[in-house]
């Protein structure tokens, strides 16, 4: 059983552009810069030829990586999402109850977390907490920081 991945269609494009660059640019760069170093002699001490390989691992490592990725990604729609209660795709806009503070969030998959970015990993412990919840409620978050009490004030899908 293969367990899907819940993508956005922006964060399905941005790993399919990765795979492609990976592919048909990264791979046969690192495949010219292996055969240039191989030309230079003695391979035992050749540092270019090292770290070339070692740039091909990773480059093959990341290609199996996003394609496993692409293969079990379940694209949904966000623009095609409504409601009041919170669940993937929806924006939220929260406030701190201890400091105020106003932070909002895009919930997506895991793939496409990007916290600065505002795109909340729907596995983390926030959006754990406020999935299923609509404006107006109060929910408590276990964070690396201590108990943490947040406000859902504004819950959308735009």
């Amino acid at each position: 059983m293969t367990n899907k991945i819940p993508m956005t269609p922006e964060g399905h494009a941005r790993l399919s552009a990765e795979l492609k660059r990976l592919k048909t640019v990264e791979r046969p760069a690192v495949i010219k810069a292996i055969a240039a170093a191989r030309e230079h002699g003695d391979l035992s001490e050749n540092a270019e030829y090292h770290a070339a390989r070692e740039r091909q691992g990773f480059i093959e490592g990341r290609v199996m990586e996003l394609e496993d990725k692409l293969a079990r990604a379940e694209v949904i729609d966000i623009n095609k999402l409504s409601g009041t209660k919170v669940m993937f795709g929806a924006r939220v806009k929260l406030v701190d109850e201890e400091t105020d503070e106003e932070i909002a969030y895009r919930v997506v998959g895991p793939e496409e977390a990007d916290i600065q970015a505002g795109l909340l990993s729907i596995q983390s412990p926030l959006a754990q907490a406020i999935l299923g919840k609509e404006a107006g409620d109060s929910v408590e978050v276990n964070t690396p920081r201590g108990v943490r009490y947040f406000e859902i004030i504004e819950v959308g899908y735009n």
